[in-house]
């Protein structure tokens, strides 16, 4: 368990389902004391509604948000490099975040997250797939920077 960085930003691979229930969770959790963001390798597509659902379940609100790649970061001047860590949540963002290292310091780390999407037949079922990718999350957060309760 480490102390909580200035600013994070989570990656995926299309900033619909993993990072922002990353970038929800953590802003619940952890509260304003941390700049977070997250972004995707892509953005075509845009919030997952059982994504909403399940972090509904647990009062983060995530149905406001928009998806945006890092390519719409830097066109829209959100400095890439004014972020102390980047955390990948799928093989291909960590990639790309790898990547931008070249051109800034920044640290990344990749935590291994189930991509849900494709995954049960049944509405139920997919909810369950959603929600073990939300647990993941929230297993990785507080390994890294404890409970909810004890960053506040």
């Amino acid at each position: 368990m480490s102390e909580l960085p200035q600013s994070v930003l989570f990656c995926c691979d299309h900033n619909s389902v993993r990072s922002p229930m990353a970038e929800g969770i953590m802003k619940k959790f952890y509260g304003t004391g941390t700049y977070v963001q997250s972004a995707g390798v892509k953005t075509d597509m845009e919030i997952d509604g059982f994504s909403i659902s399940v972090c509904q379940e647990i009062g983060v609100e995530l149905s406001r948000h928009r998806s945006r790649s890092f390519d719409d970061m830097e066109r829209w001047g959100d400095d890439l490099s004014s972020f102390d860590l980047v955390v990948a949540l799928s093989p291909a963002s960590q990639r790309r975040a790898l990547e931008l290292t070249r051109f800034f310091h920044l640290d990344v780390e990749y935590w291994p997250i189930m991509d849900p999407t494709g995954l049960g037949e049944s509405r139920e079922a997919k909810l369950d797939c959603y929600r073990q990718t939300r647990d993941q999350i929230i297993g990785h957060l507080t390994k890294r920077w404890g409970s909810a309760s004890q960053a506040q």
